[in-house]
């Protein structure tokens, strides 16, 4: 099993809203952030939004106002609450956990959000 576990993807109508959940590992000690990123079809991969330990967020551009991120601390989860979602946010979504020491970042599989127009 993954030190990241990614759930909530699917297909959705633009317009419509879906919900990403991200759990780490207990194994995964000291998070400095977790965060979402995403990478559209043939392009890069990209940040989404990032929340750290303190609950200090950071959004992309493309999405604020529409997708909010938020964290249970206490159970290593992260979500992302994507509302009024457009064709161009389909992209697999992955998850992100970064730790204090060496600043080593943690991936998660990754989830496919698909819109269809």
């Amino acid at each position: 099993q993954g030190q990241l576990v990614e759930s909530g993807g699917g297909l959705v109508e633009a317009g419509g809203s879906l919900r990403l959940s991200c759990a780490a590992s207990r194994s995964i000690n000291m998070i400095n952030s977790m965060g979402w990123y995403r990478q559209p079809p043939g392009k890069q991969r990209e940040l989404v939004a990032t929340i750290t330990r303190r609950g200090d967020t950071n959004y992309a551009d493309s999405v604020k106002g529409r997708f909010t991120i938020s964290a249970d601390n206490a159970k290593n989860t992260v979500y992302l609450q994507m509302n009024s979602l457009k064709p161009e946010d389909t992209a697999v979504y992955y998850c992100n956990c970064r730790v204090v020491i060496n600043g080593y970042n943690y991936w998660g599989q990754g989830t496919q959000v698909t819109v269809s127009s």
